[in-house]
């Protein structure tokens, strides 16, 4: 998926997944993941999509403020 936000471009294909986060079960409608990519630019955003009742129900890209990044990580172990 690509998107850009701000000007800025934010595409899966060419940036580096660090670490994938599902919750609930295939086919659960409150289920949903959350990969966290890196750009080549070095920023950072989270690919998401979930069930219909999820935080998530539509697939999208959402940026990550670098600042943020740890406490994401810590937050989905």
């Amino acid at each position: 998926m690509k998107k850009i936000i701000c000007k800025k471009e934010y595409d899966t294909e060419t940036a580096t997944l660090i670490k994938a986060y599902s919750f609930g079960e295939l086919g659960d409608p409150a289920g949903y993941e959350e990969d966290l990519y890196q750009t080549p630019g070095g920023l950072y955003f989270l690919h998401v999509g979930g069930g219909e009742t999820s935080p998530y129900p539509t697939e999208d890209i959402l940026r990550l403020a670098k600042t943020k990044v740890n406490d994401w990580m810590e937050n989905h172990k």
